[in-house]
C-alpha cells in the first residue's frame, strides 16, 4: 500500500514538472512588444523596456491596459509630468535624457495601449 501511495505521489510530481506555469498574457507580450516606429522602438528598447517589460521592476507593463488605466485617467499632463520629473520608482526623464515631450507621449501611448493627445 505504501508503495502505491509513494508511486502516485512521484507520478503526480513528475506530471506537474511537464506543465510549467505559463506567464500571464500581458507579461509575455510586454517582453516582446515594440513600437512600430523604428526611432521610437529604439528609444523604448534603450530607455523604457528595462522597467516596463520586467514584472519584477514594479512598473506598469507595456500593453497591460488594466495597470495603465488608472494612470491614463489622471490625464496626459500628469503622465508627462511623471515621466519628466520622476514619480515613485520612475526616474526623472525615464532614463531618456534626450526625449522630447512628444516622444514621451508617444511612448506612454504605446505602453498604455491608448492614444494620448
Amino acid at each position: 500500500m505504501r508503495r502505491v501511495v509513494l508511486s502516485l505521489a512521484v507520478l503526480g510530481l513528475l506530471t506537474a514538472c511537464d506543465n510549467p506555469p505559463k506567464p500571464a498574457p500581458e507579461r509575455a507580450s510586454a517582453t516582446t512588444a515594440m513600437p512600430t516606429d523604428p526611432a521610437l522602438a529604439q528609444v523604448y528598447d534603450t530607455s523604457c523596456k528595462l522597467c516596463h517589460a520586467n514584472p519584477a521592476a514594479g512598473a506598469p507593463l507595456a500593453g497591460d491596459k488594466a495597470a495603465w488605466s488608472p494612470r491614463v485617467a489622471q490625464g496626459a499632463d500628469t503622465l508627462l509630468d511623471h515621466s519628466i520629473n520622476g514619480y515613485n520608482g520612475m526616474p526623472p526623464m525615464g532614463l531618456c535624457m534626450q526625449c522630447s515631450e512628444e516622444q514621451f507621449l508617444a511612448l506612454i501611448s504605446f505602453m498604455a495601449g491608448v492614444q494620448l493627445p
